[in-house]
């Protein structure tokens, strides 16, 4: 059985093709940048697991789907003889809103419902919109599955999901705390306990993806109980380029003294703010580690507050659950970076975390593995991520 996964935004679309019935191997993978504006190309790993550009005009979503579809049949990149191989295609859908709690086969009514969230995303959901309508126009009889970045975070109790703003403006928009990467976390968390062959059931664990950009999940008995993410992705610790947690207060004194209207304060909290907006560098870590290298002492600011505000969501989770059993790392940042693993779980013994700096060193580059100590009471470990894998076994769960 084939599946196809999707991850339309707004200029972009990624894509796997996997073989389920093969190990759950990928056979096809890439993503076509910058679509409807100058310079649009395709990005694919071929057959050799080389890196190949194709550069092509693509004005919009549909023409980006139907362009992936002749590369996965095509002659030079293909990899099935016909679409009627893929028995399936499974979405990336970003915010189900309190509609959703699981994935779903998307039928009209479904996509309604979603399409009603918009307000609460209006970025993500009309492009996975997008793809699905691109989908539906191209391969019109094959079945299309939605999985949502907010379900898993639906066990939240409203205790931990409320702002404690005027109760009805919960009641008339919806505005609470619904957090993201739910589809990572789900993953991870499922996974860790294959890992370490423990059961979901009792334990207690602390699952952080950070990358450009980042969250951290409580989980308890295999559902997530709180999280840092919260009406939108701006909550939460310091990513790439946004601010993660501030005060609101502050917010409105920035508004009123720099003379900044709603979109651009918001533009300002998510697109220059975080490592980019403390270091001056960037917001990728891998410069603004360099740039620390060099002596700039922003940088080197930034890395501290990074993993500062990790700590700091770690022992708040972990006081949330009465204790911790393991921590997990995962993302970009957290699978690579062992220096921001070490900072994060310094001075943590307190909670039982001890962990092995030389073997955390040398995990990275998609590895995986224990970096605790025997003796540490807490069990911490890398663990890379698969959100696509994890949106190909929901397809193929919901299609049987």
């Amino acid at each position: 059985m084939k599946i196809l996964v999707l991850n339309c935004g707004s200029s972009s679309i990624k894509y796997k093709l996997f073989d389920m019935a093969a190990g759950e191997s990928v056979i096809a993978q890439g993503g076509i940048e910058k679509i409807g504006m100058a310079g649009s190309f395709l990005k694919l790993t071929d057959k050799d697991g080389k890196k190949q550009v194709i550069e092509k005009d693509i004005p919009e979503h549909t023409c980006g789907v139907k362009f992936i579809f002749e590369i996965l049949t095509g002659k030079e990149y293909g990899v099935v003889k016909s679409l009627d191989e893929i028995s399936a295609v499974g979405h990336r859908m970003v915010h189900g809103g309190e509609k959703f709690n699981k994935s779903v086969l998307l039928t009209p009514e479904v996509l309604e419902a979603f399409a009603a969230c918009s307000d609460l995303a209006p970025l993500h959901n009309p492009a996975n919109l997008k793809g699905v309508e691109a989908v539906k126009e191209l391969l019109p009889n094959v079945p299309q599955i939605g999985v949502f970045d907010t379900a898993f975070h639906q066990t939240m109790p409203a205790y931990a999901y409320l702002y404690a703003i005027p109760y009805e403006y919960y009641q008339k928009y919806g505005v609470r705390r619904y957090g993201f990467h739910g589809t990572s976390h789900r993953y991870v968390s499922q996974e860790i306990c294959n890992y370490l062959g423990i059961k979901a059931e009792g334990s207690k664990i602390i699952t952080c993806h950070i990358g450009n950009g980042g969250s951290i999940s409580a989980v308890m008995d295999g559902k997530s109980v709180d999280t840092t993410m919260g009406l939108t992705p701006l909550e939460g610790i310091m990513m790439g380029t946004r601010s993660g947690d501030i005060d609101a207060g502050a917010v409105t004194y920035l508004m009123e003294k720099e003379h900044m209207n709603e979109s651009q304060v918001m533009n300002m909290l998510n697109k220059k703010s975080g490592l980019l907006g403390i270091s001056g560098a960037s917001s990728d870590m891998r410069e603004v580690h360099a740039a620390m290298e060099q002596g700039s002492e922003r940088a080197a600011l930034a890395k501290k507050m990074y993993a500062y505000r990790i700590k700091k969501y770690i022992g708040a989770f972990a006081a949330a659950m009465g204790g911790v059993d393991v921590i997990v790392f995962t993302g970009g940042v957290g699978e690579n970076r062992d220096e921001i693993r070490q900072a994060v779980c310094q001075n943590m013994e307190f909670l039982g975390i001890k962990i092995d700096e030389k073997i955390n060193e040398g995990i990275k580059f998609g590895a995986d593995g224990i970096i605790s100590t025997p003796d540490s009471k807490v069990k911490v470990v890398v663990l890379p991520t698969d959100e696509e894998l994890m949106i190909a076994r929901d397809t193929v769960d919901i299609l049987k």
